[in-house]
C-alpha cells in the first residue's frame, strides 16, 4: 500500500513522466520504499485501470512524445485515505542487512572486524549525504529527518560493536 501511497503522492504534486517519476523514486532516502522502474510503471497502469490516475501523450519540441501522468479526483480521495490508514499503523520495519550480524562469530575476528568497518564506511557516507541537508529540508520530508536519526544511532551502535570486537581481537592477537 505504501507504493500506492507514494506514486499517488507524487502525482499529487504535479503531472510528471515516466522518466521523472523514476528519478524521483530513486531518492530511497525520500521515498524509503524500493520500487524498481518495471514495478512502477505496472503499478501506474493499474493505477489507471481503477482511474486514479489519468496517461497522455504530450510532445516537448523535437523529442518524441510522453506519457505524462495525472492525479483524477478519485486518485485524490484514495491517496487522502491510505494517506491516513498508513499514519494511523505502526507497521513493523525489515532491516535484511542486520541478518548477517547474527553470523558475524561465524568468521574470523579479524575478518568480521574488517567487513564491520567496511560497513561502517558506507554508512557514515549515507549519514554525511543526509547531514549535508539543511534542517529545514529534513523536516519538510520526515523521512529524511527519520532516515538521519536512525543513521546516527546505527553509527553510535556500530562503533560499540567494533570497539568491543577490537578488544577481544587484541586480547586474542599473539604478542
Amino acid at each position: 500500500m505504501e507504493e500506492r501511497l507514494l506514486i499517488l503522492g507524487l502525482l499529487r504534486s504535479h503531472a510528471m513522466h515516466g522518466y521523472q517519476l523514476h528519478e524521483a523514486l530513486a531518492d530511497r532516502a525520500v521515498t524509503a520504499v524500493h520500487l524498481s522502474k518495471a514495478n512502477a510503471y505496472k503499478l501506474l497502469r493499474k493505477l489507471a485501470d481503477e482511474g486514479l490516475v489519468t496517461a497522455s501523450e504530450e510532445r516537448e519540441g523535437a523529442r518524441p512524445p510522453r506519457r505524462v501522468y495525472r492525479l483524477t479526483p478519485a486518485g485524490e480521495a484514495t491517496f487522502q485515505t491510505v494517506l491516513r490508514t498508513l499514519l494511523a499503523e505502526y507497521a513493523e520495519p525489515e532491516f535484511p542487512a542486520i541478518v548477517p550480524l547474527n553470523f558475524l562469530a561465524e568468521l574470523p575476528p579479524a575478518e568480521g572486524l574488517a567487513l564491520l568497518r567496511q560497513r561502517r564506511a558506507q554508512l557514515v557516507t549515507r549519514l554525511t549525504s543526509i547531514a549535508h541537508m539543511s534542517e529545514e529540508t529534513r523536516l519538510a520530508h520526515l523521512s529524511l529527518d527519520y532516515f538521519h536519526r536512525i543513521y546516527q544511532a546505527e553509527l553510535a551502535w556500530l562503533d560499540q560493536v567494533i570497539a568491543r570486537l577490537d578488544t577481544t581481537t587484541s586480547e586474542e592477537s599473539p604478542r
